[in-house]
């Protein structure tokens, strides 16, 4: 089972960038997916999750209004969008999985993807 996370870089303030995570080995059609972050020196932080069937999505308060996920099940991909993004935003971001349900908690997450730098300059 691998979770490849792709799509960071380096983008300046206001800009937009979109990340992918493919997941293979194994369809992911029951399992909850979500983004997460850390910076340099901080803790992993929550950003987004999204249901097995798209229809159920959660933010931390920070992203609400500037990123968007999402999911093709055909395509065993989620996607996060960011938009006006801000150097506080600069770090790593991991994707996850866990069965079925939303969670906010990263220790709840069975499968990690290995991670995608975004930088956001000022």
């Amino acid at each position: 089972v691998q979770l490849q996370a792709s799509g960071g870089g380096l983008v300046q303030t206001g800009g937009s960038l979109r990340l992918s995570c493919a997941a293979s080995g194994r369809t992911f059609s029951n399992y909850a997916m979500g983004w997460f972050r850390q910076a340099p020196g901080k803790e992993r932080e929550f950003v987004a999750d999204i249901s097995w069937s798209g229809g159920s999505t959660d933010y931390a308060d920070s992203m609400k209004g500037r990123f968007t996920i999402s999911r093709d099940i055909t395509k065993n991909t989620v996607y996060l969008q960011m938009n006006s993004l801000e150097p506080e935003d600069t770090a790593v971001y991991y994707c996850a999985a866990r069965r079925v349900l939303l969670s906010r908690r990263s220790y709840e997450y069975d499968y990690w993807g290995q991670g995608t730098q975004v930088t956001v300059s000022s």
